[in-house]
């Protein structure tokens, strides 16, 4: 009998780059004007070559005012919410966790759809609209009057919004949320899909346009978080939400604009529906008995030659149960070819162990969340501090409280640069080789630092309480600037926990399943913005119950205990350090058979994503 293939493995085109395989789609379609849906290098429909500059610069314009406009709103929501919405502090936080969470959320729904129905192209187009339409309500809110409630008398008598208000500024929301959906999954990997990496020029171009993305994406985003913010903050807020509205609108016709240039290939379907076979395959055969040395016979085909590069995974003996989905209890479930009639009933050995990757990896994915939820701090409690602190430098101006956020990335960007640039050549010259810190290391010193974040912040909080009340005034004399260690080290646990959680995932996923490494990263910054909401909303009733002023809560931090909250994600934090060590020690990585071959566009690329992902929290 001819060596058969489970039916997604068949039909499946492998591609050579390990860039294909990290991106978040395998395959999409163009819409009715684009071209090329099959063979890249078939030309355009005005006669030239589709693909390559020509269309790169379509892409690098369309991301770079779509990243402007979403970083000006994502950057400053928390002070908006505050000064125009009049919200306090739980309701606040709640709005900012749920629909920060909600963003990550609609990533894997738009990963999904991508891989399944509308490819990488239409997937962008309808989440840019998306996007458009939200941050145009979100203009609405800011223009009309009657859409927010009106100025707070005082510091603390604030009228709070009505339903329908909220309704309005919901639904915006939900449309930003939606829209990143549709575009985060997709952006880097459509501009990946212009290139044919099978060529040396093709990836020598990769490589070049990886390194024009993050210059227009740090551009980008180093201009939304001053200049579009300090006019939100200090001169306008309609004008602040018009400028990034009006980015949003121009990103979409430069997208459109490219339209006839683009290589577009067709969905072919996604890793997660293999996932949920080897599920529902697994019960239907769970009164099958497993033997001790697994004689009886499994569907396991070998490689076929086009798949060279593809990581062929051995069989564990780890969640057994799973083994039993590529069990073949009748030969009828082979067609005359050899390969899987039905792949509901019948899964293949390679197929089993990928989901097992999946499950192996989430001890260690789950101390990563713990650690998001110290980040996530920042970007509520942390701007809330800011705006009752000293903001003032010199007599005529005052630091917007969203720039506090910069410092995250700056530190992050030190880091990496120190860390790539000279410790790593400085090891090299005295051991005569590379050494890295592990993934160990550098999550258990992410751990670390979020620990000793909540601690600092927990420190100035109190000092900043005690100034304020001593002085009997709303906002503190104490300068904003001592909030920098607090920022400082958001920013370095992002540098060690985060980004080293993302490798770890992409690394330990077999090839065919960087996607789902990407949708789970997503997922844990979503777990843990509703983590953070659920400890908030338990703290606050909890301590609004036991003491006449309760830790958390209301439109004033002096008459709350914030630094006790703190303290208390410092605490969670120690436990995360005990947990992740525990079960790193035991942590088996995959075992495979063949082993691609990682060039260094991969690299780039993987290290491009990372930071890309960090930024869009």
């Amino acid at each position: 009998m001819k060596p058969f293939r489970p039916d997604r493995i068949e039909k499946e085109r492998k591609s050579t780059s390990a860039l294909d395989n990290m991106s978040s789609t395998e395959d999409s379609i163009h819409s009715a004007n684009s071209v090329n849906e099959e063979n890249p290098s078939r030309s355009a429909a005005d006669g030239k070559k589709a693909g390559g500059w020509k269309a790169i610069k379509y892409i690098l314009g369309n991301e770079s005012f779509e990243k402007l406009a979403s970083m000006s709103l994502v950057s400053n929501i928390t002070m908006y919410l505050r000064t125009e919405y009049n919200m306090g502090g739980i309701l606040l936080v709640n709005v900012v966790n749920i629909w920060s969470g909600s963003s990550n959320i609609t990533s894997l729904a738009g990963a999904f759809i991508s891989d399944t129905y509308l490819g990488r192209f239409r997937t962008l187009l309808y989440g840019s609209s998306a996007s458009l339409l939200g941050m145009l309500t979100m203009t609405l809110t800011a223009g009309i009057p009657r859409l927010h409630p009106s100025k707070c008398i005082g510091k603390s008598n604030c009228p709070q919004p009505q339903s329908w208000q909220l309704c309005f500024l919901f639904a915006g929301l939900a449309l930003l949320a939606i829209g990143a959906g549709g575009i985060r999954p997709c952006n880097i990997a459509f501009g990946a899909d212009q290139f044919d990496t099978r060529t040396d020029e093709g990836r020598a171009q990769l490589e070049s346009f990886f390194n024009w993305w993050y210059f227009s994406f740090t551009v980008a985003l180093l201009i939304a978080l001053t200049a579009v913010i300090y006019v939100q903050t200090n001169v306008s807020w309609v004008l602040g939400f018009a400028i990034p509205t009006a980015c949003l609108g121009l990103s979409i016709s430069i997208f459109l604009l490219g339209r006839k240039t683009y290589i577009c290939k067709k969905p072919q379907g996604s890793i997660f529906v293999d996932m949920a076979k080897v599920l529902v395959a697994a019960c239907w055969k769970r009164r099958q008995t497993l033997g001790p040395d697994r004689e009886q016979p499994s569907y396991d085909p070998s490689p076929e030659e086009s798949d060279q590069g593809v990581v062929k995974l051995t069989r564990t003996y780890r969640f057994r149960f799973l083994d039993k989905a590529a069990l073949i209890i009748d030969p009828n479930e082979l067609d005359s070819q050899g390969m899987s009639k039905n792949g509901w009933r019948l899964c293949s050995v390679q197929q089993v162990e990928q989901f097992k990757c999946l499950i192996g990896i989430l001890p260690v994915w789950i101390s990563g969340i713990a650690c998001f939820i110290a980040m996530d701090q920042q970007n509520t409690f942390g701007i809330l501090q800011a705006i009752q602190m000293n903001k003032s430098i010199g007599p005529h101006f005052e630091i917007p409280p969203a720039w506090m956020t910069l410092f995250s990335m700056i530190a992050l960007s030190i880091w990496i640069f120190i860390y790539e640039r000279i410790y790593i050549p400085h090891v090299r010259r005295i051991i005569k080789k590379d050494k890295r810190l592990t993934m160990q290391q550098r999550i258990s010193t992410g751990i670390i630092m979020s620990i000793l974040c909540m601690l600092v912040a927990g420190i100035v909080e109190r000092k900043r309480r005690d100034s304020a009340l001593s002085r009997g005034s709303y906002e503190s004399p104490i300068t904003v600037a001592l909030l920098l260690p607090q920022f400082v080290l958001s920013g370095m646990v992002e540098a060690f926990a985060a980004v080293a959680l993302l490798e770890f995932l992409t690394t330990q996923m077999p090839e065919s399943m960087r996607t789902v490494a990407g949708a789970i990263f997503f997922l844990s910054l979503s777990i843990a913005s509703y983590i953070g909401s659920f400890l908030v909303n338990m703290i606050h009733i909890i301590t609004r119950k036991n003491r006449n002023s309760p830790w958390l809560g209301g439109h004033d931090l002096n008459k709350n205990r914030l630094e006790n909250y703190y303290y208390i994600i410092a605490a969670v934090g120690a436990a995360n350090f005990v947990y992740f060590n525990f079960f790193a020690c035991h942590y088996h990585p995959k075992r495979a058979v063949l082993w691609p071959i990682l060039g260094p566009n991969s690299l780039l690329f993987s290290r491009l994503l990372q930071i890309m992902a960090l930024h869009t929290t």
